[in-house]
This record gives structure tokens, sequence and C-alpha cells, in this order.
């Protein structure tokens, strides 16, 4: 009956303890003070963006990533005459599109400076939210107060990296689009370039969440964990 009763007693202080744990982790993000939340989302920003344009601007960055490979431009899709017979080798068609993906990396090259100053500078009013929110809120927050920024700053860069584009198909391909100039090429790869960016910045803020301890960072970690 003793043995019964101490179980018992047992049970009961191990959930009042369990029960205590629980209040504290969910209001332990609470008590971190905003300054130290929007700290962590700048350093969170900062560690995803930094990972993903070293990840995108190194050789072969777009196209060996199956997820941050891009298509060839959509002004490619529906063309006849000299294009279409280009496109209709898969030889040619695997080459024009390696050598657009190779030209993306001077666009993500010409991005990052402008993704890092963002950071620095971006007011986050709802710091706590955003730590809550899911595993790229952070990304979706900088993306949406960056607006076609990106898109805008890596056109002339694209431009010029197709004029100089030591494979001859880019030109090739170009001079037989009737009607585009380069500079609408280089739009519609630069809306490519731009998911392809964001996406990756998206999956290393996700990667960061769940692994915070890899970074050694305590601000990060402090409110990570503390979710």
């Amino acid at each position: 009956m003793v043995a019964y009763e101490l179980n018992t007693v047992g049970r009961r202080t191990f959930l009042a303890g369990a029960a205590a744990t629980g209040v504290l982790a969910l209001s332990a993000c609470d008590s971190l003070p905003a300054l130290s939340l929007t700290e962590a989302i700048r350093r969170l920003l900062t560690r995803a963006s930094r990972a993903a344009f070293a990840r995108l601007t190194a050789p072969g960055g777009f196209y060996d990533s199956e997820l941050s490979r891009l298509d060839l431009p959509d002004v490619f899709g529906s063309r006849g005459g000299v294009l279409q017979n280009i496109l209709t080798s898969a030889v040619f068609k695997t080459r024009l599109q390696r050598e657009f993906n190779h030209i993306a990396e001077r666009g993500a090259r010409r991005a990052a400076p402008l993704v890092a100053d963002a950071v620095r500078m971006i007011g986050i009013d709802n710091a706590r939210d955003l730590i809550r929110g899911g595993p790229t809120a952070a990304t979706g927050f900088l993306r949406q107060s960056m607006g076609v920024s990106l898109i805008e700053a890596m056109v002339p860069e694209l431009g010029e990296g197709m004029r100089l584009a030591s494979d001859p198909i880019v030109g090739q391909a170009i001079a037989a689009l009737t009607g585009v100039d380069v500079g609408t090429v280089a739009r519609s790869l630069s809306s490519r370039a731009d998911e392809a960016i964001w996406g990756e910045i998206g999956r290393q803020e996700a990667d960061i969440r769940a692994h915070p301890e890899a970074t050694n960072d305590p601000v990060l970690i402090g409110a990570l964990k503390a979710l």
C-alpha cells in the first residue's frame, strides 16, 4: 500500500514537472527581448543568404542542382526556323541550357550584396512572429520587402553575360529569335534566377531552423530553441 502511494506521488510529481517545463518552453520566446529576436532574424537571414549564394555562385551552382537548375527562358518556347532546328537536338538544347545556367551565376553574384544590404537595413517589427513562423518565414518576409529589386538588378548583368558568352550557340539562339532582343531574354532568365535564389535561401533557412546548434551562434540557438 505504501509503495503504491509512493508511486502515485512520484507520477504526480513527474507530471507536474513536465507540465511546468512545457509552460516554460512555451513562454521562453515571449520572455526574450524584442531586440534579441530582431537580431536573431537578421543572423538567420545572413547565414541563410550567404550559404545560398555560396552554392549558387560556385561553378555549376545552378545547373548541377536539380532544385535550382533553370529551364530555358520562356522566349525559346515556341519559335520556328533556325531556332527550332537548334532545339530539336537534345545535345544542343542541353548545351544551351547549361550555358544559360552558367550566365545566371553572374546574376547571383550581382544579387548577393543587395540581399546582404537589405538584411542589415531592414526593420523587423514582427520578429517574434517570424521566429515562430514556418521553415521559410523569414525568407518570405525578406523577399516581399525587396519586391522585384533582384530581377531589375540582374537584367543588365545577365544581358552582358549573354553578349560575352564563350559558347557561340547563345548568340546563334538569340539571333534566331525574330523581334526579340537580348534584354527580353535577360529579363526572362532573371525572373527564373530570382525564383531559384529565393528558393535556395529558403532551404538554407529551413536547415538552420532544424539544426540551430550547428551554427554555434548563441543568439540564434537561444531564439530558435526557445520555441
